[in-house]
């Protein structure tokens, strides 16, 4: 009885806590989106376990980031958007923005014809039609944000992230990887151009820009500005937020690798979503196939919401514009559809499209590392020395490899 008793108070911290939980996991649908699974398969179907590495240390980077982010929108009361804006001219401002539009529709791009995809193999719809049906389904989530506000829409988000965990996680249990070859992985080397132009865009498709600049937002949207051990407290329980959902992320994208890796590798036709789609259907079963398409199109309808909604939020934060939401998702919607109907490789796309994500992420990394690091700006909760030496190198292990990419796409 008695120790029933003194648990309930620790107990109820946690519940309380539980309750603060959320924004992290809306960001961190941005890191399972329809472009990871095709660089993901890409990479473990081409290459087997030679990339793991890459996947566990996108990850580790994304963690790191994605709490900078939170805390910039908890300290400062502004989105990363906004904070740019603040410190940038008008000039700079206008191109800044230009580049962030481009890596929202490149983001959009991935997630409409990943959902198209998932159509297809559902339903056996054309792709224009589903990319058309992924578009009016994001559009509905995102009144749900609108009319509902942001609870309603994290309860939506993180249910669908939970769907798309067990789409993509069942493979792995039903036909686990070999221990020896992705311990193997976890060797950072790569193998030839074509292993490059897949590293970038698995750490395109991880480290995405877009939810680098969300989730300042998101924080702050949720938990306003709060001062004192208020601040303190919510800051902490951010770090749980973001290691949770950063976690969860990362296995489903491990997880990805390591399916193709077991099963795909080496195999004809399956570096695309379909042929890796029916290779693990012959090889696992239908029940499993099945799980995958659902997970992808999970993927893709939750993706290219928050995909919209980050897209709005630079906008407003850049420029103090709005504009109506149907016309916004018009907007970054045209590239996917143009793809969808001239009949481009959708999965070649995709791929395509997580390498943009990948030159864009230097655009949101190194403002934000600078801005968290500005005593000025964020008083006691500047970035420690480590923090900031962490920050840098993850920037410039992001920023190398592309101009590694680049010299071996026009010399290879």
């Amino acid at each position: 009885m008695a120790l029933a008793q003194a648990a309930r108070p620790k107990l109820a911290k946690v519940r309380a806590g539980s309750v603060l939980l959320g924004p992290a996991f809306v960001a961190a649908i941005a890191y399972v989106d329809p472009g990871n699974v095709a660089s993901n398969i890409s990479a473990g179907a081409q290459f087997g376990y030679l990339l793991v590495w890459v996947i566990v240390a996108a990850n580790l980077m994304a963690g790191l980031v994605q709490y900078l982010s939170a805390k910039l929108g908890l300290v400062t009361g502004m989105s990363l958007p906004e904070a740019v804006r603040e410190k940038t001219s008008r000039p700079v401002r206008l191109a800044y923005w230009g580049q962030a539009e481009l890596v929202a529709m490149a983001t959009d791009l991935a997630e409409v014809v990943g959902g198209a995809i998932a159509l297809h193999l559902l339903f056996g719809l054309p792709l224009l039609v589903g990319g058309l049906i992924t578009g009016v389904v994001s559009l509905g989530l995102l009144l749900v944000q609108d009319k509902r506000g942001q609870r309603p829409f994290e309860r939506v988000i993180t249910g669908l992230l939970a769907i798309i965990a067990i789409g993509f996680l069942v493979g792995v249990f039903v036909e686990p990887p070999s221990a020896s070859g992705t311990f193997g992985g976890l060797v950072p080397r790569f193998q030839g151009t074509e292993s490059v132009l897949i590293a970038a865009a698995m750490l395109g498709a991880t480290v995405m820009p877009h939810a680098v600049y969300l989730h300042s937002g998101l924080a702050r949207d949720r938990h306003g500005q709060p001062e004192g051990a208020q601040r303190k407290r919510l800051l902490k329980v951010t770090r749980y937020d973001v290691g949770l959902a950063m976690l969860l992320a990362g296995a489903v994208n491990l997880s990805m690798v390591l399916l193709a890796a077991t099963n795909l590798q080496g195999q004809e036709g399956v570096d695309s979503i379909e042929g890796a789609h029916a290779a693990v259907g012959q090889a696992l079963g239908p029940v499993v196939a099945l799980l995958f398409a659902v997970g992808l199109l999970a993927s893709g309808l939750a993706s290219t919401s928050v995909g919209a909604y980050a897209g709005a939020m630079i906008m407003q934060g850049l420029l103090r514009k709005r504009i109506p939401l149907l016309l916004r998702r018009l907007v970054t919607l045209a590239p996917a559809i143009v793809v969808l109907a001239t009949g481009v490789d959708p999965s070649r796309a995709l791929v395509v499209s997580q390498v943009v994500l990948s030159f864009g992420i230097p655009f949101a990394l190194v403002p934000l590392i600078k801005l968290t690091g500005d005593r000025n700006l964020m008083g006691e909760h500047a970035n420690h020395r480590v923090t900031m030496g962490l920050g840098w190198v993850v920037a410039s292990v992001i920023i190398t490899l592309n101009v590694a990419l680049i010299w071996l796409t026009f010399t290879g």
